[in-house]
């Protein structure tokens, strides 16, 4: 571990990469009540974001080799008009399985009626049924299967013409009108009445289009699986008009994990199943400032400072990053 050799230069001492190790764990450890704060909160939230991503973990229960997928599952909050409430949420928790009841742990007591959009895994379905959740689908997912089966032609095969970018066209015309309205700076109310009076007649033509090919392409091909999961997916991607809250894709929750997955790229793997949970409290933490415009570091001094003499739940309140003093750090 590079940190390890670091603090031996800059210190004068040798630490261990299992002490090291061992250090983050008990600090994942001792933020569990914050977490805890923190994804109360998110299952409060009108509107949740939801995603997953995989994580090794070498010292896996039950049997599982050390090869073997495990998965970060990822839930998230957005101030974003009158859909937010209270500052924005980033949260990571750790599972062995991408199974419903690793799912329905991390969403049981979830709001009735609250909206939940994800990309079109089927658990999420289910979630969204047991739980009685609007389930709003993602374009920006959609418009990726099409785009593959764009890019599996030949480049001079790749025209206007070809059904896949019709497709892609039509859901870029879906995005101009988001533009349009970030651009204007719209509320909910105003942006319900664009997507209605713009959105509505490309969702027309994209259903038409898809009605007319569905059934003429192979469904094993590239376009075929593109097709398929538009079909599958169209009454949860045609509600965004619906409701000027409702978000059209899934990217602000699949941006919150590219940080995980970057360093995933250098770190590869968490030894045990304690290293994970801590991972997935901190990144909650330092992602959840981040997007606060909080000072991680510093949040994580005060932090870690203010723990020991917590006792209440108001004290752990407290320690919630917009709520901590930093005056101090």
């Amino acid at each position: 571990m590079k940190y390890a050799a670091l603090l031996a230069r800059f210190g004068g001492s040798d630490i261990s990469r299992n002490t090291m190790a061992a250090s983050i764990v008990r600090v994942g450890q001792a933020v569990q009540p914050v977490i805890n704060l923190l994804r109360d909160l998110v299952l409060e939230a009108p509107l949740i974001y939801g995603d997953e991503t995989t994580i090794q973990v070498l010292k896996e229960a039950g049997g599982k080799t050390a090869q073997s997928k495990s998965f970060m599952w990822a839930q998230m909050t957005e101030r974003s008009g009158a859909a937010g409430t209270g500052p924005p949420i980033r949260l990571f928790a750790y599972s062995p399985s991408r199974s419903t009841d690793a799912a329905q742990r991390l969403y049981a007591g979830v709001r009735e009626g609250s909206v939940l959009m994800t990309d079109g895994y089927d658990v999420y379905n289910k979630i969204a049924v047991a739980h009685k959740l609007v389930h709003v689908g993602c374009w920006a997912h959609c418009r990726r299967y099409f785009n593959d089966a764009l890019q599996a032609l030949p480049k001079n095969r790749r025209g206007a013409d070809q059904l896949a970018a019709r497709f892609i066209e039509l859901i870029a015309r879906l995005y101009g009108v988001e533009a349009q309205a970030r651009e204007q700076k719209l509320d909910a109310a105003a942006l319900k009445q664009l997507r209605q009076q713009h959105s509505v007649a490309v969702l027309g033509a994209i259903e038409a289009l898809l009605l007319a090919n569905l059934h003429a392409v192979l469904p094993e091909s590239l376009l075929g699986k593109a097709l398929h999961y538009l079909s599958s997916q169209w009454a949860k991607l045609k509600l965004f008009v619906e409701d000027g809250n409702y978000p059209i894709d899934n990217n602000p929750c699949e941006n919150s994990i590219r940080p995980f997955v970057v360093g995933r790229r250098n770190w590869l793997f968490a030894d045990t199943v304690a290293g994970a949970n801590a991972s997935a409290n901190l990144y909650s933490l330092l992602q959840t400032c981040k997007v606060n415009g909080i000072d991680g570091y510093r949040y994580l001094r005060a932090l870690l400072v203010a723990l020991p003499r917590a006792k209440t739940a108001d004290d752990y309140e407290a320690l919630l990053p917009w709520n901590i003093s930093l005056s101090d750090t």
